[in-house]
């Protein structure tokens, strides 16, 4: 059985754009932060900011990677990322094709 380190995980970052969105998912697949980043352009975002609903187009980022790689990418993310709280948040996955998780851990490590 595989430990917490080698666990898929499947991470939520939200852009501003696709070119955004991209310039990020670029790199952290070549930083092998991540295996793979699939951008789903076409988000409405509704949201309470400094007392306020805002509302705003956005680009979702689904992002996948290991246990251990998920402390590095979020710093990564923060330090490319435009917003002042992008979102981070990287949720366990549960079950799913063995070859597909093995390729994730094998492409997400350094």
């Amino acid at each position: 059985m595989s430990g917490a380190s080698d666990e898929v995980r499947v991470v939520f970052v939200t852009a501003p754009d696709g070119a955004t969105g991209g310039r990020i998912a670029r790199s952290l697949v070549s930083e092998r932060l991540a295996a793979c980043v699939n951008l789903v352009p076409g988000v409405r975002s509704i949201y309470r900011w400094e007392g306020a609903v805002e509302e705003d187009d956005e680009v979702l980022l689904v992002i996948k990677t290991c246990g251990d790689r998920v402390e590095p990418l979020r710093e990564r993310v923060l330090a490319l990322h435009p917003y002042d709280v992008p979102e981070v948040l990287a949720l366990p996955s549960a079950g799913g094709s063995e070859p597909y998780l093995e390729w994730v851990r094998k492409e997400s490590r350094p």
